[in-house]
């Protein structure tokens, strides 16, 4: 009886190995066996010939085989990425603590004192920052407002809302008065309209710049504000009367609609007052791009200097003795050097852009004789250009009649791409296009070092940190002021993130925080902001929609903020969210997903602001409400030390060596009972001798 092991491999038919061509004896040893026809050798299934499938079933087939090889490979692939998230360290995860639900899109938002303004759709409103409370809402455009601009000016509050057509409005908010002063950039006549593309104020509201664009062309206009003038019109307000009809359409345009009062849960009455006239921004200064370096038109030398008057504008390019023909022969030896480069068709030049700071009266840049100085009051504005090497330095102290010439140039070797201008407006930073950063003392009038970053890596932003020291494992802000010392973060374009340190006795260094992303492209980081109620501090926005605060002392994750389950960020690559300099917040935009695709109109997208409190985490409760120390407490530490300015360091080492001026005298007398005694002993073996 046969077995059913037997007749079962009886029935299989084993495949064999076939050979393409013709056959061969192959050689007895191994060594002559040819490799070359390895390929040949096919593993094949004897009835393979009879079931192989027609065109285009073959074909079929192997992209069938081809697309589930690849599925697998994304599975595997998928499922090792979940298992290493496992295994990565999650760190604490905290919520929104109060929500602000919105019935239109908000663009953009601002903190001020303790009001929130959020520009949306056709106005803005405002909001109380403790409560959430609406209080105000501003709705009379008919286009969105893009960005928003609040200064505290003290009692009162500066806004400053640009729309999408690039008009910018001035409001003036004072206690429950909220009063529009002018369309800075409005003009009757569209051809003529144009379009602003930033804006600054200075810090205190004395000064206000906007960069205008219009007919092809890009300039700087500076206006005074006179914030003095307002403060009495507005304590008594005197009704503008004007019998033209214009004028009266135009109150009527400004005018909002009143917002019922059972519909608001408000703290306060606020009220639109466009019956009061306030004095208008007077324009001082109107500041246009650098001209292209061309051949000069001077006959000799001499008029090149005569032309440059008390040193104005040195070193801008402009005067200079160079002819045009000389300029044609560089530019003809560039082409034929570099002509397999330069051929092709070339892309149009971008506009060039302006970057612009209110600078305070510092050692470089004094305040002129005659002017009276208050705090906070800028005297200067330093402006750099798209594409432009310069650093210009424009004094405020002018009228819109003088002659508009900067004050100083700074040169850099490469073009400048990033600026940053601390809070304080002590320090500067310019980060030129080919990687060095170069760190600057205003109040001090020196440079506190050069730093170049990483190979490949160039700046995107920069962000200032409030100086600090690292005392007994604690991140703490040193009571008092401190000189020549500054720390902040720089983005670069890779997603790295770097630390720069800097000061006047101590060579500038830069460390890396945050490497560039090459397993997790979704975690490369798109913005910075500096949490100034947590020393040592920042929230890092990435790709995927994460926020997280890290210790960049230690360069650590200390915690992770996210929304909602129902909510995730808005355009995680450009966040919409503002940081309190003077409370321990942030707000940040979400939008619901869900309900994005159902909705039928802009305005039924459900929108919401969350407001996050650093106070009442446990993790960084203690880091919030405890992070200054005396000078005191940490004069032995050598890194204060060094922070401290020349005078109380050599006010601290004279007393120290009063303290120990004592023990100098014991030692002294020890040393002299010492040398006597050995004086004796010699005396003594003289004698013997």
């Amino acid at each position: 009886m046969a077995s059913p092991k037997g007749s079962r491999s009886q029935k299989m038919k084993l495949p064999i190995f076939t050979r393409k061509g013709t056959l061969e004896v192959p050689s007895p040893t191994e060594k002559d066996w040819s490799k070359d026809d390895e390929d040949d050798w096919v593993f094949k299934d004897p009835d393979q010939e009879r079931d192989s499938l027609p065109q285009p079933y073959r074909m079929i087939n192997k992209m069938v085989n081809s697309l589930f090889d690849r599925s697998w490979e994304i599975i595997e692939a998928r499922d090792t990425s979940s298992k290493a998230e496992l295994h990565r360290i999650q760190p604490t995860i905290y919520h929104p603590l109060r929500e602000i639900k919105l019935s239109t899109t908000p663009n953009c938002m601002d903190v001020s004192q303790d009001y929130v303004f959020i520009g949306g759709s056709k106005g803005f409103s405002i909001y109380n920052l403790h409560n959430a409370k609406q209080l105000y809402v501003w709705e009379k455009l008919k286009v969105d407002v893009i960005s928003i601009l609040a200064t505290d000016l003290g009692s009162e509050i500066l806004i400053a809302p640009v729309d999408e057509t690039g008009i910018v409005r001035l409001f003036y908010f004072y206690k429950d008065g909220l009063y529009l002063i002018k369309a800075i950039n409005e003009s009757e006549d569209a051809s003529k309209q144009t379009t602003c593309m930033k804006m600054e104020i200075s810090k205190g509201g004395n000064f206000a710049a906007l960069l205008l664009q219009g007919a092809g062309d890009i300039w700087l206009d500076v206006y005074k504000l006179p914030k003095e003038s307002w403060i009495k019109e507005v304590q008594y307000p005197q009704l503008a009367v004007n019998t033209k009809k214009k004028v009266r359409q135009q109150l009527q345009l400004n005018t909002p609609d009143s917002v019922p009062a059972d519909s608001l849960d408000m703290d306060m009455n606020i009220s639109f007052r466009g019956d009061v006239k306030l004095s208008l921004p007077v324009q001082i200064m109107k500041i246009k791009p650098p001209k292209p370096i061309t051949g000069t038109t001077f006959k000799s030398p001499l008029e090149a200097f005569a032309k440059i008057a008390g040193c104005r504008g040195l070193g801008s390019g402009q005067n200079h003795y160079i002819k045009a023909s000389q300029w044609e022969k560089r530019e003809a030896i560039l082409k034929a050097t570099y002509k397999k480069y330069l051929d092709g068709e070339w892309e149009p030049e971008p506009v060039s852009m302006a970057t612009f700071y209110f600078l305070l009266p510092s050692r470089v840049i004094p305040m002129p004789a005659g002017v009276k100085r208050s705090p906070g009051l800028a005297c200067a504005l330093g402006v750099h250009w798209t594409d432009h090497h310069n650093f210009f330095f424009y004094s405020l102290n002018r009228t819109l009649k003088d002659k508009v010439d900067p004050e100083g140039v700074w040169p850099c070797a490469a073009p400048i791409v990033v600026s940053q201008l601390s809070p304080c407006s002590s320090y500067l930073v310019l980060a030129c296009e080919d990687g060095v950063l170069s760190l600057w003392d205003l109040a001090q009038g020196l440079t506190l070092g050069v730093v170049a970053l990483p190979e490949n890596c160039f700046c995107q932003s920069i962000h200032f940190l409030k100086y600090f020291l690292v005392h007994k494992g604690q991140n703490v802000y040193p009571e008092g002021s401190v000189k020549c010392h500054m720390k902040c973060v720089v983005l670069c374009t890779d997603a790295s993130l770097h630390l720069v340190t800097a000061s006047a006795i101590q060579n500038s260094t830069i460390s890396l925080l945050v490497e560039r992303p090459v397993k997790y492209l979704d975690e490369a980081i798109c913005a910075v902001a500096p949490v100034q109620a947590l020393p040592g501090m920042v929230l890092t926005f990435s790709r995927d929609g994460s926020v997280l605060l890290m210790d960049v002392a230690k360069s650590q994750i200390v915690c992770s903020f996210a929304l909602p389950r129902s909510y995730s960020l808005a355009a995680p690559w450009n966040p919409v969210f503002v940081v309190s300099l003077y409370h321990p917040c942030f707000l940040l935009r979400g939008d619901h997903p869900d309900e994005i695709g159902s909705a039928s109109k802009a305005e039924d997208i459900p929108n919401s602001i969350f407001y996050f409190n650093f106070e009442d985490y446990p993790l960084l409760e203690n880091l919030s409400r405890n992070c200054t120390i005396p000078q005191a407490s940490i004069l032995d530490h050598p890194t204060f030390a060094r922070a401290l300015p020349l005078e109380e360091r050599c006010e601290k080492f004279f007393q120290k060596s009063i303290q120990n001026l004592a023990k100098y005298k014991v030692k002294e007398e020890e040393h002299w009972t010492r040398l006597r005694r050995y004086s004796l002993l010699l005396q003594k073996e003289d004698l013997k001798k």
